[in-house]
């Protein structure tokens, strides 16, 4: 063979090795093989294979979490602002009914692997607890809840509603908050195109009144920490942001 052959067949055998890509185990994988093979050893003691059982366990829930996490962030990329379709009389203000919720990011979330699910669960007298368990095809499962008033007051604090009007009513406000919480979701009556300057919608601002009361936030200091004197007059832009600090106070009270 001429040295210009060598080189050649060295060529060929390097393209040959770089176009084949060799799967990498996951480590989830790893740990299983290493069960099967310990399994089937009559000298390993029982109790090491349950600490590799329960290793591959730990493995598994760390990895749905990571796939979860993963989702989630495509899932909120893909979604778009929703256009408010409802009003409320009372407030004379707009809101997305859940119907028009639904209808925008369903096929999103189902799309990336989510299911949410919801229930009520125990509250304190005059509220009631939104749950929605979020669920993702790889296993992983992430809980939620929200706190709403059901004392049947109005706008103006006056009765307006039965106590089970009223609970009913708060389950499809939570309904609604918890989903776009969840994923992050814009609110606005021209699909959330919305000049900068534009402040919160009504129904944001009722969230962060929820939100503020439920986990006891000091109102004077939210307000004065945004410089606004009112809820209501908090800037769009500034939104997700007021929910990421009342959050905050949340982690931190444990």
């Amino acid at each position: 063979m001429t040295n210009d052959q060598a080189k050649q067949a060295v060529n060929i055998t390097e393209n040959r090795s770089s176009a084949v890509a060799i799967p990498q185990p996951s480590e989830s994988a790893a740990i299983l093989h290493l069960i099967e093979r310990a399994a089937r050893d009559p000298s390993v003691d029982i109790a090491k294979l349950n600490q590799l059982l329960e290793l591959r366990t730990k493995i598994e829930d760390r990895e749905a979490r990571r796939n979860f996490d993963a989702a989630m962030t495509a899932a909120q990329a893909d979604m778009r602002p929703v256009a408010t379709d409802s009003n409320n009389p009372q407030t004379k203000s707009k809101y997305a009914s859940y119907f028009a919720l639904d209808k925008a990011i369903r096929p999103v979330y189902t799309k990336h692997g989510f299911s949410p699910t919801f229930n009520t669960g125990e509250a304190t007298e005059g509220w009631v607890r939104i749950l929605c368990s979020v669920s993702h095809r790889d296993g992983h499962v992430r809980e939620y809840h929200l706190d709403m008033p059901a004392d049947g007051k109005g706008a103006k604090g006056g009765d307006v509603m039965t106590k089970t009007h009223a609970t009913g009513s708060a389950i499809s406000y939570g309904r609604r908050y918890l989903l776009t919480m969840i994923f992050n979701i814009a609110v606005g009556e021209d699909d959330g195109n919305a000049a900068g300057g534009e402040t919160i919608t009504q129904a944001q601002a009722d969230a962060l009144k929820c939100l503020i009361a439920e986990i006891a936030v000091d109102l004077p200091k939210f307000l004065k920490y945004f410089k606004i004197e009112n809820i209501e007059d908090l800037p769009a832009k500034q939104y997700q942001r007021a929910v990421n600090a009342i959050e905050g106070k949340r982690q931190k009270n444990g």
